[in-house]
């Protein structure tokens, strides 16, 4: 079965990455490649799945299936080769909610969280919300590529109560390796620190498969990992995630908490995405992943033929590439300007993940072949300009 991949026309559907590009950017003159959602249709199960659900004219109250759980386990099984039990599932509303509600049910105000800059912004903004300590344990960026100071992150977790994991990492685009991951338990462990992974990224990787830090038995009763379909099959706007809690105490913690919020009914149209996907997504997944390494290799590929200053990490999962500018020889506000009002391409400002951000910017390839060559060539036209 083939799949079409081309970018669909999005202006006036009330989407983030169009809609609001003039409040973002302050202009609407560019082509937007920020938030991260794809420009891709989502499969043709899901979109089969919605319009049938729609032709049923209530959509009320809606409660979690069997079903629903019965697909997230299938899933898990088939994608990650971890067996997850029903009991272990807990419906959200989403990913970024349910890190808040882990850390009010599982910290005290004051108590030091561990995060890994650059990192999605929403993991530092939940910690300062909420009034806790922030231990950033920078990444160290070394040859092109990212890796963990596992001396740091084991100075902070000496005191810290949780860790918000990112796995795969974004904006760094690092799939974590098994080794990587058991030795993060093992500080954990050994500090009584509670993992929080967030686990979004996890079916888009490159290479080989997703290892969920809950598929390692030692941590299981110290781990909550945060999962949606979301990503993977670009139903962001339908609010439906899930939490995988194996240790009851936990679960019953983070349960309690999310219970307190009064974010508890089930979208309709997100369980019946959430089920389609995991049911009858897989091929047009394997397309998927082909069709952005083809576009992440066409970036780095024009990058390097166009001898244009930026050095794009390596990207192991994600559709998301972390561009290093540094070598541009720019300050960071008028790196940010150059993309928006000469190269007329709006990208992720680098700093919004953190200081050691300073110097990047975050491009979304999760679009067209014909759309990224477009950006491409106002890439190079803006710097041929600006030289």
């Amino acid at each position: 079965m083939s799949f079409s991949f081309e970018a669909v026309e999005r202006q006036g559907t009330y989407t983030t990455k169009y809609d609001d590009a003039i409040k973002k950017f302050g202009t609407d003159d560019l082509l937007p490649l920020w938030v991260a959602d794809m420009d891709l249709a989502s499969p043709p199960c899901v979109t089969e799945a919605l319009q049938h659900r729609a032709m049923h004219p209530l959509y009320g109250y809606t409660t979690y299936p069997q079903r629903y759980y019965d697909a997230i386990e299938r899933w898990y099984a088939g994608q990650y080769g971890w067996q997850i039990a029903h009991e272990w599932i807990v419906p959200c509303y989403g990913v970024v909610p349910s890190i808040n509600f882990a850390i009010e049910a599982l910290s005290q105000e004051g108590d030091g969280i561990i995060v890994q800059t650059p990192i999605y912004p929403p993991f530092t903004a939940s910690v300062r919300h909420r009034k806790r300590k922030l231990l950033e344990n920078a990444l160290c960026y070394r040859n092109g590529r990212y890796e963990i100071d596992f001396e740091d992150f084991e100075a902070k977790a000496k005191e810290a109560a949780l860790f918000l994991l990112c796995s795969p990492h974004n904006p760094a685009g690092r799939a974590w390796q098994a080794w990587e991951i058991e030795q993060m338990i093992d500080i954990c462990t050994a500090h009584n620190v509670v993992i929080v992974s967030d686990e979004i990224h996890g079916d888009i990787v490159y290479g080989g498969r997703h290892r969920s830090v809950g598929s390692f038995e030692k941590v299981q009763d110290r781990c909550i990992v945060l999962n949606a379909p979301s990503k993977t099959f670009n139903v962001a706007g339908l609010n439906t995630s899930f939490a995988i809690i194996p240790h009851g105490r936990i679960r019953r913690a983070y349960t309690l908490e999310q219970n307190r919020s009064g974010i508890t009914n089930g979208n309709p149209f997100g369980i019946e995405a959430l089920m389609a996907a995991y049911e009858g997504g897989d091929a047009w997944l394997a397309a998927l992943k082909k069709h952005l390494q083809g576009n992440i290799a066409y970036v780095r590929n024009f990058l390097q033929t166009h001898a244009l200053p930026i050095v794009p990490v390596e990207t192991e999962a994600t559709f998301l590439m972390w561009l290093d500018c540094s070598q541009m020889g720019l300050s960071q506000e008028a790196l940010v300007d150059f993309f928006i009002h000469k190269a007329r391409l709006g990208l992720n400002d680098g700093v919004s993940f953190g200081k050691n951000g300073e110097g990047f910017m975050r491009l979304n390839v999760g679009t067209s072949r014909a759309v990224l060559e477009r950006a491409m060539s106002q890439l190079l036209d803006a710097w041929r300009a600006f030289c």
